[in-house]
């Protein structure tokens, strides 16, 4: 049975007419109300402004002339027909809600609102039309104050709900509509929907980007804000990733698509963001049985309360009346329903302003119960992009001449190491040598014929399993300083003619967020290919305690299932590729990288911006997320389950008849602070911290 998700009742599928398909998602609503709100935000929003400007100066006149004396003899006529405006255009929405309910068999809160309100209202019309034949007590004020009350909740329910979902409805703002596309010699103007993979368009300063793609040529900066949370412009040039919806900077580019409409990233965050807003976690089951009975409860007690201070209390038939209003009045399913919706909606929001994203219907309360973390290092703890930074020959060979053969050798390579040499020798304005047969070695490097010789890079470990002698260099990877340092060896004919040394330089914030972690009650752990000095190195400086080197894939999975075995809830950090295996076997998987290709396959948590501080923020977002459903829920359940009673008549014995004057507005007003307190409660959300203190500022 599906849930709306705006007011989180229940709905049947089975033969429902009140339905809106997004994607490839069908969303049910309770009432017409509710579609409404979900469907055109802007409309219902100024809808319930017309109204409440028309509920609140009549209710408040009609307050006046029942409680003041005014020296004329038609103000209880005038109190009726005001009433009459109130209940039948701003209550009308009621009617509308409670005819759904009774379409689709199910109960909602208009159930209660419009039974309770049309209850005061007729038997006060009933007292005007025939005076003397009932009790002369009217009640014009408290239906059509029940009213704009509600509807004041209702308005203030739906702005907090708003403020905290901006982030999804600014995604699907983001795309333009017309792209320039480039054919090499004259450039056109086309739908963005007609644009494919392979495509060359011409992005200009200040546009945004139509599609993902990779820069083809030009030189610019990328505001990648609303997408990966990243503040500050991305410098970008040929082959840098581009993202649809972010925004260039001060140049001209051409951009090579690679990702266009529903497979762009853009595209797969507002789809993430949206199942994860109206997921139901496993804590809200509960409150859902509860709330579906909720309505068909209340109207029962309502009549029950009612009838047995009539037979046995000899309430009069107002005093019975008022009764079985107060009841349906102060109840409050929407409480219920919206406890988790409520929470989860803004904590996905504050997530996404970071570049966080949740990914399935229980990746928060997984992510809630994590208590120990494992992490690769490359691009994780580590920016991912090593740099050259030794370069160390014998007198055989110049460095300017082992960096040419080096870059001619990687020419053709996508290897992060081979992007360092190339890089480091145009840097130098060294040119690379002309290499003939050069092949890639799986495992080992790369090799070719360099002025009629057999020339290779190897790593360190490769050279040392075909026993090229490395001894006059051995004291190099023994050094302190060069701890962290990966090497490569340039062999000739069997002999090694000089090394090249990488180094990746440690994630500025990594060291602060496993901080954070460990401060959370957290262990963190190193699970890495690389050689046993240099994640040692990495650890250090970052403050982890506990390495794994030189493990493979399927060791990886082995230490993350030992941990498992031993009681731990794990989960485990990669770039969402390489350590598939991982991130599926984890408890949550926790996927780096801004790729609409790591959105579809990774893990239960991704992050788009490729820092390891979004780690402890995901986990303290989903912590407290979950937190504010126990509280909402603890809410809803003390408040109907101390207003209830005093409705059905606990305080008459000792304050006697006479509190029905007051009880159906004030519970009216509770009512609809119950829903709004629920939202507010779940608003701080915004305000979880950052590792090292720092508050983030909701964009939204």
């Amino acid at each position: 049975m599906a849930t709306d998700p705006i007011c989180g009742m229940y709905v049947d599928e089975v033969g429902a007419s009140l339905k809106l398909t997004r994607g490839t998602r069908t969303y049910y609503f309770c009432a017409s109300s509710c579609l409404e709100q979900f469907a055109a935000p802007g409309l219902h929003q100024s809808r319930l402004r017309r109204e409440l400007l028309v509920a609140w100066p009549l209710a408040a006149t009609i307050a006046l002339l029942t409680y003041l004396e005014f020296p004329f003899s038609g103000s209880t006529l005038i109190a009726a027909g005001l009433a009459s405006i109130v209940q039948f255009y701003p209550g009308l929405a009621f009617y509308r809600g409670t005819l759904d309910a009774l379409r689709a068999r199910m109960g909602n809160m208009d159930v209660l609102i419009a039974v309770g309100t049309s209850a005061a209202y007729l038997y006060s019309v009933a007292v005007v039309l025939e005076p003397g034949r009932l009790p002369p007590a009217l009640y014009f004020d408290a239906s059509s104050l029940i009213i704009a009350l509600i509807l004041t909740g209702n308005y203030l329910e739906q702005r907090t709900r708003d403020r905290a979902g901006a982030t999804l409805r600014r995604l699907g703002e983001l795309l333009p509509r017309i792209a320039h596309r480039w054919d090499g010699r004259t450039e056109s103007e086309v739908p963005v929907d007609a644009l494919r993979a392979g495509d060359i368009i011409r992005v200009r300063a200040g546009e945004r980007f139509p599609a993902d793609g990779a820069i083809h040529s030009g030189h610019s900066s990328s505001n990648e804000s609303l997408l990966t949370g990243e503040p500050l412009p991305v410098q970008k040039g040929p082959a840098d990733r581009v993202l649809a919806g972010s925004l260039n900077g001060d140049g001209l580019l051409e951009v090579e698509v690679t990702q266009v409409g529903p497979d762009t990233l853009v595209a797969q965050v507002g789809q993430l963001v949206a199942e994860a807003e109206t997921s139901r976690v496993p804590l809200q089951r509960l409150a859902d049985r509860i709330a579906a009975a909720f309505v068909p409860a209340v109207l029962l007690l309502s009549v029950i309360a009612a009838s047995l201070w009539a037979v046995f209390g000899r309430a009069t038939p107002t005093e019975a009346l008022l009764i079985f209003v107060t009841v349906v009045i102060i109840a409050c399913p929407c409480a219920f329903g919206i406890a988790t919706p409520a929470a989860v909606v803004v904590g996905t929001g504050r997530a996404a302003d970071a570049g966080i994203l949740y990914k399935g219907h229980d990746a928060i309360e997984r992510a809630a119960r994590i208590d120990l973390v494992l992490t690769d290092k490359t691009g994780t703890l580590t920016r991912g992009r090593p740099t050259l930074v030794r370069t160390v020959t014998g007198t055989e060979l110049t460095e300017a001449t082992a960096l040419a053969w080096a870059a001619g050798l990687e020419a053709g390579s996508t290897h992060p190491f081979a992007e360092a040499v190339r890089g480091e020798a145009a840097g130098r304005g060294i040119a690379p040598v002309r290499v003939t047969g050069a092949t890639n070695e799986p495992g080992r490097g790369v090799s070719g014929t360099i002025d009629g010789q057999t020339t290779s890079l190897w790593g360190l470990d490769a050279a040392l399993a075909a026993h090229v002698s490395l001894d006059r260099w051995s004291d190099r990877w023994a050094t302190p300083q060069d701890a962290s340092v990966s090497w490569s060896v340039l062999v000739r004919e069997g002999n090694a003619l000089g090394l090249l040394g990488f180094a990746d330089e440690v994630a500025p914030a990594a060291a602060a967020a496993v901080a954070a972690l460990r401060e959370d009650g957290i262990e963190v752990e190193m699970v890495t290919g690389d050689r046993e000095s240099t994640a040692r190195a990495v650890a250090s400086s970052v403050g982890i305690r506990i390495i794994h080197a030189r493990a493979s894939p399927a060791e990886k999975l082995r230490i993350l299932r030992m941990r498992q075995g031993e009681g731990h809830r794990v989960a485990f950090v990669g770039d969402g590729i390489n350590d598939a295996a991982a991130l599926t076997a984890a408890d949550v998987g926790i996927a780096i990288g801004a790729g609409a290709e790591v959105a579809k396959e990774a893990g239960q948590i991704l992050l788009l911006r490729t820092e390891f501080e979004g780690v402890p923020l995901a986990l303290r977002v989903a912590r407290g997320t979950v937190g504010k459903v126990r509280q909402n829920l603890r809410w809803a359940i003390g408040y109907n389950a101390f207003l209830l009673p005093v409705a059905a008549g606990v305080l008459v014995p000792f304050l006697g008849f006479g509190v029905y004057a007051e009880l159906p507005i004030l519970g009216a007003v509770a009512m609809a602070l119950s829903s709004t307190t629920v939202v507010l409660n779940s608003l701080s959300l915004r305000w979880i911290s950052l590792p090292g203190g720092r508050r983030a500022t909701p964009s939204g």
